[in-house]
């Protein structure tokens, strides 16, 4: 909404070139949801206390700590996050822009389910709410799409900018860089610098499996005070440089990474969504006042898909994102291996589960995956530069 005033009052007062700037309203968007996180945090919480009684119900086969400690813990704080973080994209995102468009209403569609949820457990108090099946069917369908929207918007994108670039050849100008054939409806390879995988029509089915993924790995993550959170943001913080980085035409070309027009945007989100995981942590630290539940990491984790998705970067996910991959695979490992064999390979899944299990302090395991997730966030950093 900000931008608006760069738009129309630029020429006449030259401090609203700044909402020009896409570094200025990045850091605007994460000044901004943590400030409404601040804000409405501890009346948020008082509210759902009052509200909520027992608070979120507890797995009562998990480790007996949290049966003590964590229960009465209110839950739904992801409406914190959605809260802040939405305010603050539609201040100082280009709210015009497909991609904003996109990945706001995965962003809420996913929260809302997720509220859902939640609410049925609190209610009922017990672990059941909304039945997988339907979830997975609502999640498929939001991000089904979601990924036809964008495989259009990057498509139409693409052929304006590649009619550009013929007229201008013809006319013995410099022709202005365009996306690579077939980007629109495929998969780019880190580190090969012009290979891509074409998906055609199967790619909005492709997008779907990503961002269900990414939505449902963050959801199995969020089981230790902080654990889902900052890596969540470490995500974020990483994907602003890669959106910012593949939506500028001189960076991309430099290092030789698909040229995806309007993709910078995203920065703007991710900031927002580092600003919110910020607020929100700051009541979520141990001992935690309330706890994200569903509302929050389903929303997060179709956020980071759909914003790997717009960058062009979705193969990157699987490396920034690995910490969320192997909660994911713990949990398939373990149901594949009781299921065929009667054992299992972990002491509980969840894997952050299977470590507490070993004696390990949630403290330890919540920073030492957190030192992995940074870590992991590098090396998909660098398959920028390797081509």
């Amino acid at each position: 909404m900000l931008y608006y005033l760069y738009e129309r009052f630029a020429d006449d007062y030259q401090i609203f070139n700044l909402f020009r700037y896409l570094t200025f309203r990045t850091g605007g968007a994460v000044m901004t949801s943590l400030l409404i996180s601040f804000l409405f945090g501890p009346s948020l919480i008082r509210w759902m206390r009052r509200k909520q009684g027992r608070g979120q119900p507890i797995r009562q086969d998990g480790p007996q700590g949290h049966i003590i400690e964590k229960a009465g813990t209110p839950t739904m704080g992801g409406v914190l996050i959605l809260l802040s973080m939405s305010i603050a994209i539609l201040l100082w995102a280009q709210l015009y822009n497909t991609y904003v468009q996109v990945v706001l209403g995965v962003t809420l569609a996913f929260g809302l389910l997720g509220f859902l949820d939640d609410y049925l457990k609190v209610t009922r108090q017990n672990s059941g709410g909304v039945p997988g099946s339907l979830k997975l069917l609502f999640q498929f369908v939001v991000a089904i799409s979601a990924g036809f929207i964008m495989m259009t918007q990057l498509g139409a994108d693409a052929e304006a900018l590649r009619a550009k670039a013929a007229l201008a050849q013809s006319l013995g100008e410099r022709p202005p860089v365009v996306p690579p054939l077939g980007i629109e409806s495929g998969v780019p390879v880190p580190v090969f610098k012009e290979l891509i995988i074409p998906l055609g029509i199967m790619f909005p089915l492709f997008v779907g499996i990503v961002i269900v993924g990414a939505s449902n790995t963050v959801n199995l993550t969020d089981g230790l005070d902080g654990l889902a959170t900052v890596p969540v943001m470490i995500a974020a913080a990483t994907y602003a440089l890669i959106a910012y980085l593949v939506g500028n035409a001189i960076f991309a070309g430099y290092l030789g990474v698909p040229y995806v027009p309007g993709a910078g945007e995203m920065a703007v989100i991710c900031g927002a969504i580092i600003g919110a995981g910020l607020g929100f942590l700051w009541f979520n630290a141990p001992p935690a006042a309330i706890f994200m539940g569903d509302t929050g990491s389903l929303a997060l984790g179709g956020a980071i898909g759909a914003i790997a998705v717009a960058a062009k970067h979705e193969i990157v996910l699987a490396i920034v994102g690995g910490l969320f991959v192997l909660e994911g695979l713990s949990v398939m490992i373990q149901i594949a291996s009781f299921k065929l064999f009667g054992k299992r390979v972990f002491r509980m899944a969840p894997i952050h589960h299977h470590f507490e299990h070993l004696g390990w302090k949630e403290s330890t395991i919540v920073i030492r995956f957190w030192i992995i997730a940074v870590i992991l966030a590098l090396i998909g950093l660098a398959t920028l530069k390797l081509r």
